[in-house]
């Protein structure tokens, strides 16, 4: 039974590990540009805010110490509740540590669960064995955090039902349907209706398209009742077309869009609430 949600969380990712700031100068980079425009994303109504690392050339990183200044400065910002997401695959160096800033920053909230490996971009092979996810899964039950399961085909679904039924993960999941990836399924209305029809009972569940995909999969997922919607620079660089975007701008127009839906915007409070996340304490 899939519940229709009356409020719905903006998550902004915000970065990624892979656009270069050649395309968009407003893709932040540095930890002190990704928490400001964290904080600016949720002034304009995000509950969410996605977060990877550059190092100093631009590249995806899991540097521990780079989540750790952005997160320090972002919670800095006192009157700032935004939950706070952190990716576990902010690179294709699998030499460096997916899960060593979860274990060391306790005010990480929820993490990226990519729940199956997949040939990205028919470029390289984007590896989440087995192994790796019983790995994270008990990190993150060990530290508290909450996972999101990024799906990118139906394959991943399934995996996701196995790892139910064995207790690697615990109800209730929430499921981040990531549609327009070449190697996972394209960002159609079908494929999104197929995704949420077959999705374990009793999931939360937001959905994104990457480019041109963007706005159709924002629309169908509100009609088809998410519990959230993603947007950002990570999936999206352009507003319209000619038109470079910001992380504030494709924040701003999702609120838009939501409200002339007639639905409310979660707050991160509401979010948390939503997700069963814990209430943030300062």
């Amino acid at each position: 039974m899939i519940f229709i949600a009356t409020k719905v969380f903006i998550t902004a990712a915000l970065t990624g590990a892979v656009t270069p700031k050649d395309l968009n100068e407003h893709i932040p980079t540095t930890p002190e540009e990704i928490a400001e425009d964290a904080y600016n994303c949720w002034k304009a109504g995000a509950a969410i805010v996605h977060l990877h690392m550059r190092d100093d050339v631009g590249r995806g990183t899991m540097e521990p110490a780079r989540f750790k200044k952005t997160v320090e400065l972002l919670r800095a910002r006192k009157e700032c509740d935004v939950i706070i997401c952190c990716t576990s695959s902010g690179t294709f160096d699998f030499s460096q540590s997916r899960t060593a800033h979860f274990k060391s920053i306790p005010e990480i909230e929820m993490g990226s669960y990519d729940i199956g490996t997949m040939n990205w971009g028919c470029a390289q092979v984007f590896e989440n064995s087995p192994q790796f996810l019983e790995e994270l899964a008990k990190c993150y039950k060990e530290y508290d955090v909450k996972p999101e399961l990024e799906i990118f085909d139906m394959g991943m679904i399934g995996n996701a039902k196995h790892y139910l039924k064995t207790g690697i993960l615990d109800q209730p999941l929430y499921c981040q349907f990531v549609l327009g990836v070449l190697g996972g399924m394209e960002s159609t209305v079908e494929n999104l209706q197929y995704l949420v029809r077959h999705m374990p009972e009793n999931s939360k569940w937001s959905a994104f398209g990457i480019g041109k995909g963007h706005l159709p999969i924002m629309y169908a997922a509100l009609a088809l009742g998410a519990d959230g919607i993603r947007v950002g620079l990570e999936d999206n660089v352009m507003y319209s077309k000619g038109v470079k975007a910001s992380n504030v701008m494709l924040v701003e127009r999702a609120i838009r869009v939501v409200k002339e839906f007639g639905k409310e915007i979660a707050t991160p409070a509401e979010a948390r609430e939503m997700l069963g996340i814990k209430p943030l304490v300062r």
